[in-house]
């Protein structure tokens, strides 16, 4: 018995094995069927699948499953005058095929829930930074004290702010213009010295 290399092309072109998502014994009672190697330019489907199951030569006894889905692909040479009797067996590989996509169509659907589940679950990494910033006043008349804000010490007449801010929510260049605001003290700011530091939340 020889395969149907017309059928095997067209159930291949949107599959990688005869049934499930691993080589079978299927695809091994298949493979043995075909005599030889199959054309890539008239059969490119089957030729890769070909290709392919032919790798697991060592393992075609010991590759799972069963060889009964094979079967709906051998007998190529008597096709034909099965087919003039009617539609029945082609509606009956075509029911085949639409389960074969329900199937398909479920499991894709669990690992991508399965994906989105293992994502929202995954710890978030929060990106901090340490800033120290130099507030310079007009000149030495400036009111320091009306200048400073909770905490930063001053020294030679400019106010010195160590604050940490959470990268994703705060940028620096706000913090300077939000300072720069109060231009009845302030002349200029200056990043003195700042550090990223990653925390990540459980």
């Amino acid at each position: 018995m020889s395969a149907d290399l017309s059928k095997l092309e067209q159930h291949l072109a949107t599959r990688s094995y005869i049934e499930g998502y691993t080589p079978s014994q299927a695809d091994v009672h298949v493979f043995k069927a075909i005599s030889s190697e199959p054309s890539a330019s008239s059969n490119p489907a089957v030729a890769r699948w070909y290709t392919h199951i032919k790798s697991y030569a060592a393992e075609h006894q010991s590759l799972p499953g069963s060889s009964t889905a094979g079967e709906a692909f051998i007998g190529g040479a008597t096709a034909a005058p099965a087919e003039a009797e009617g539609d029945d067996e082609v509606d009956l590989f075509g029911s085949d095929d639409e389960e074969e996509d329900a199937e398909a169509e479920r499991v894709k659907a669990e690992r991508v829930a399965a994906y989105n589940a293992k994502k929202a679950n995954k710890p978030k990494t929060v990106a901090k930074s340490i800033v120290t910033m130099d507030v310079k006043p007009w000149d030495d008349e400036t009111d320091m004290e009306a200048l400073k804000r909770p905490s930063g010490p001053l020294k030679r007449m400019k106010l010195q702010i160590t604050i940490v801010v959470e990268d994703e929510k705060v940028s620096t260049d706000e913090l300077q213009e939000q300072i720069a605001e109060f231009d009845d003290y302030v002349q200029s700011t200056d990043i003195a010295a700042m550090q990223t530091v990653y925390r990540t939340l459980e």
